[in-house]
């Protein structure tokens, strides 16, 4: 399956992705999460070998790659150090992504060139009181003349302190729910916006993730994503790429536990002979490795019908399910594999595990994704 998708040129691009990831990056996975902040260097890295500039259009100084190839590279990226991934895939299938669908020539040109050059973006549409329900938001816009004024609150906001803008929506007409939310986008240094605070986490430690706070924050009218009023399908359609971004980040956790695993069972020694000689432990890396290559599946077949603009409700959410899932109990096999080692600090094992955790729940949690899949389900009359 190693050409699904991607082209000669981008495969050839992402044995750089995966030089970068496995030389540069992963090295530094276990201070980024100790920290808790991915460096302004790998940041800027990144920047300088044109990562950011890989999937925005060529008219707007990107390179015009594929779809299937960023989320390769998220894959890559992701089985070095997940909280870097999620810099480049917020950046670019949150932010970038309903910019390129959504967005006026005008927004285009003033956003899109900025993250070809190595701008980071965000989405911010989870509040307090609306998670799994998108549509029950209550941040505010309130038109004043060619100005919207907003106010809220955002919460659980990835790459919050190193965005640059943010993609946001707000309710424009109170009484239409779903129908009177529209998305607009922002520079993060917009009078009113403010970070009220960092959010520390189990696992994607080295990802910022912030509340925000709108109050009275002026926006102008050609900031609008999409139409006045059109907020949900933006939001909707950007999570089902999004989606797909989330299944190869957990994709990436996944095998590189399982590589890591692998490579110790063969060595470790037990009762006179190798641990991978056991049945037992045979039977756990059978299902393990199964399961990832059906993750896998999923998930670049999500990316090629993305590309090739079909409907990819029902498979994002397939892919981001069973790629999360996977993810949990693989990296949590994997640390069983590594028995007491596993469960300390000194190995990678643990903080697989705790990575991989989020990954069930963000862009919609797993929950959501059943319901997803059943709803498009019932609306068929031919499954196969």
């Amino acid at each position: 399956m190693a050409n699904f998708g991607v082209s000669p040129e981008e495969e050839m691009v992402l044995t750089y992705v995966k030089k970068f990831a496995q030389e540069e990056l992963k090295p530094r996975a276990k201070e980024i999460d100790a920290k808790m902040e991915v460096p302004r260097e790998i940041i800027d890295r990144m920047k300088q070998l044109g990562f950011f500039a890989t999937y925005i259009p060529k008219e707007y100084g990107g390179l015009g790659m594929s779809f299937p190839f960023l989320i390769r590279a998220i894959e890559e990226i992701s089985k070095a150090c997940p909280s870097t991934a999620l810099v480049l895939d917020g950046a670019l299938t949150l932010f970038a992504e309903p910019i390129i669908m959504f967005g006026s020539e005008d927004l285009k040109k003033r956003y899109l060139t900025r993250v070809a050059s190595g701008s980071v973006g965000g989405l911010a549409i989870t509040e307090p009181g609306a998670g799994s329900d998108a549509a029950g938001i209550s941040t505010t816009a309130e038109k004043r003349g060619d100005k919207y004024i907003i106010n809220g609150d955002k919460i659980f906001i990835s790459n919050g302190r190193i965005s640059d803008f943010f993609v946001f929506d707000a309710v424009t007409d109170p009484g239409k729910r779903h129908k009177g939310i529209t998305a607009f986008v922002v520079d993060a240094n917009t009078p009113g916006l403010k970070i009220s605070r960092d959010i520390h986490k189990m696992g994607i430690r080295g990802s910022s993730t912030v509340e925000l706070v709108f109050e009275d924050m002026e926006v102008p009218a050609e900031n609008i994503v999409g139409e006045l009023n059109g907020g949900f399908k933006v939001i909707m359609e950007t999570l089902d790429a999004g989606r797909i971004g989330i299944a190869a980040q957990a994709l990436g956790i996944a095998e590189e536990a399982f590589a890591e695993a692998m490579d110790y069972i063969k060595q470790r020694k037990q009762f006179g002979t190798t641990i991978s000689s056991f049945e037992g432990i045979q039977f756990m890396i059978a299902d393990m490795a199964t399961e990832i290559e059906a993750a896998r599946y999923l998930t670049y077949v999500a990316a090629e019908k993305w590309q090739h603009k079909e409907d990819t409700i029902e498979i994002s959410a397939m892919a981001k399910l069973k790629a999360s899932d996977v993810a949990v109990r693989v990296t949590t096999d994997a640390l069983q594999l590594f028995g007491g080692y596993g469960y300390t600090v000194d190995l990678d094992a643990e903080r697989h595990m705790r990575d991989s955790k989020i990954t069930q729940i963000y862009e919609g949690t797993n929950q959501i994704q059943r319901l997803v899949i059943a709803k498009e389900l019932l609306k068929k009359t031919n499954y196969y």
